[in-house]
């Protein structure tokens, strides 16, 4: 799994950086995500499972996509074909960087 986090605070000098690993049960590592970062991820493989901690109860209605190939990001997602990617109805109405910011 390609898993990706970046700075989307506002008042940020680091806004719109971003960091990724390779994650693999062979491997075991975390990515730690500080709040108010981004994350995203992308399989790599056929299938994949993803398990994660957070700072409080799941709040849905705090939850914001940010469309994962907005070109201003420049993440270079290791996608081979982009016609191939599957992505959930939330992350396929992601918002644009500059709308998030709003």
């Amino acid at each position: 799994m390609f898993d990706v986090a970046g700075d989307i605070r506002k008042n940020s000098a680091t806004l719109g950086q971003w960091v990724c690993v390779y994650l693999s049960a062979e491997k075991k590592k975390q990515l730690c995500v500080p709040e108010d970062f981004a994350r995203g991820f992308y399989v790599t493989s056929n299938e994949g499972q993803f398990v994660y901690k957070c700072t409080d109860y799941y709040n849905p209605k705090a939850e914001v996509s940010i469309d994962w190939s907005y070109a201003t990001l420049n993440i270079s997602w290791p996608i081979l074909d982009h016609d191939l990617v599957i992505t959930s109805e939330k992350d396929s109405a992601g918002l644009s960087v500059a709308d998030f910011l709003k």
